[in-house]
């Protein structure tokens, strides 16, 4: 199966530093992380999480042994998927009995803007129906064996995982979104709790108490800091939130990133290099990375273009669908809406409500759309005439990273 080429987007150098020859310079370099002169020990950072990262995934796209250069801030814009699995290999007790396939659960695309204005993460529910192309088989190890999967028309988009690794799924994406994705990365339950720890716990809105048995959560109405298994349960739980959907979980994650980003930025994370280096140790240590993304560099470089964009500016959206048998499909005119704007670097504005989360005010919101697309006609998106705001058809939930939002609890 041929691969086609990828432009890998461009950055900026960073200059060249010589390696510690004395325990001298290393406090040297201590006192200066004091004096806060923090360069040497992201020189030094750089080549520890080198060390500890695991090999990479190569992408279709990717030149195995092309090595990224150094850099600051990504020069260009750039696509990340990231992948939450929901396989229990490796992961120990306490996430049930129940064995399942590596299914990719949790998808999601990041996408920031060439000129560093704004970002868009586009959830993609695990059970939407979509075609999926022909994939380089892996072996359980996720080492490609040779041989490729036959394209399929529809399957569950969550089963592209299993089919052939990280690569088929941001194949899959591909093919969907029409988008060019340079980056990817995978996360299962153990990486979850340890990110969390690190930094430091996320607080999140509750408009009513979360219990729900499937998960082991107990979480009490108003403002709860979650890391750890707390912060990994929040995620996963569907049964304690909304409607007890994949869909209604899908916004209890995006409030929960919401938060996120605004935790990050409030604490100057994004523009700290030690913060941020004690942050990529442990994402190096558990998660997996494309080779383009197994490089501290770059890992910073993104964090970095983010700390640019302003929270208002930074959107989730679910990827519009309808319910279909025992899944959803998608919306396809108003994704292509979707996808078109994203395409054109525009800022979005969500106009269909967060699809479960409830709005600090109290406001209540639409939950998402139920009906065949053939049914009702969407409003067509418009574009705002003073900043170029593409105000999406609302069938398209979601928030800005600003918004305070509460998850819809089931108050038992």
């Amino acid at each position: 199966m041929a691969r086609r080429a990828v432009a890998v987007a461009r950055h900026g150098k960073l200059p060249r530093r010589s390696p510690w020859t004395s325990v001298g310079k290393f406090v040297a370099a201590s006192l200066a992380v004091v004096l806060v002169s923090t360069s040497a020990v992201v020189a030094w950072a750089i080549n520890d999480v080198v060390q500890t990262a695991p090999e990479g995934v190569t992408l279709a796209g990717e030149t195995p042994g092309q090595v990224i250069p150094d850099i600051n801030s990504i020069e260009g814009g750039a696509n990340v998927l990231v992948i939450g699995s929901d396989s229990r290999e490796g992961q120990g007790d306490g996430y049930g009995s129940h064995e399942t396939a590596k299914l990719n659960d949790v998808t999601m695309l990041l996408h920031i803007a060439e000129d560093h204005s704004n970002a868009t993460v586009v959830s993609f529910p695990r059970d939407m129906y979509v075609p999926i192309p022909s994939c380089p088989k892996v072996d359980e190890n996720g080492k490609p064996t040779g041989e490729d999967h036959y394209a399929m028309s529809s399957q569950k988009i969550n089963t592209s995982l299993s089919y052939g690794g990280m690569a088929c799924t941001v194949l899959t994406v591909e093919a969907l979104t029409g988008l060019d994705i340079q980056y990817a990365a995978m996360v299962q339950f153990n990486g979850v709790i340890a990110l969390s720890n690190a930094i430091g716990g996320v607080e999140v809105c509750l408009a009513e108490s979360i219990k729900d048995s499937k998960t082991d959560l107990d979480l009490p109405a108003g403002n709860v800091s979650l890391k750890g298994k707390d912060a990994l349960q929040f995620l996963r739980t569907r049964h304690g939130v909304s409607d007890g959907s994949d869909l209604g979980r899908i916004s209890n994650q995006q409030l929960f990133l919401s938060a996120l980003v605004r935790d990050l930025k409030s604490a100057e994370t994004l523009t700290d290099p030690v913060k941020l280096y004690s942050i990529a140790k442990v994402a190096a240590t558990n998660m997996t990375f494309s080779t383009s993304l197994n490089n501290i560099n770059t890992m910073v470089g993104l964090a970095k273009s983010l700390s640019e964009i302003p929270t208002d500016k930074i959107t989730f959206v679910q990827y519009p669908n309808f319910y279909q048998g025992d899944g959803v499909a998608p919306l396809t005119s108003d994704a292509e809406t979707l996808m078109d704007a994203i395409k054109a670097d525009k800022n979005l504005s969500v106009t269909g409500g967060t699809g479960g989360s409830i709005p600090e005010d109290g406001e209540t919101t639409e939950p998402p759309a139920t009906t065949d697309p053939n049914a009702t006609e969407t409003p067509d998106s418009t574009e705002a005439p003073d900043d170029g705001t593409v105000e999406l058809p609302d069938s398209i939930h979601g928030q800005n990273a600003s918004q305070v939002t509460c998850a819809d609890g089931n108050g038992y």
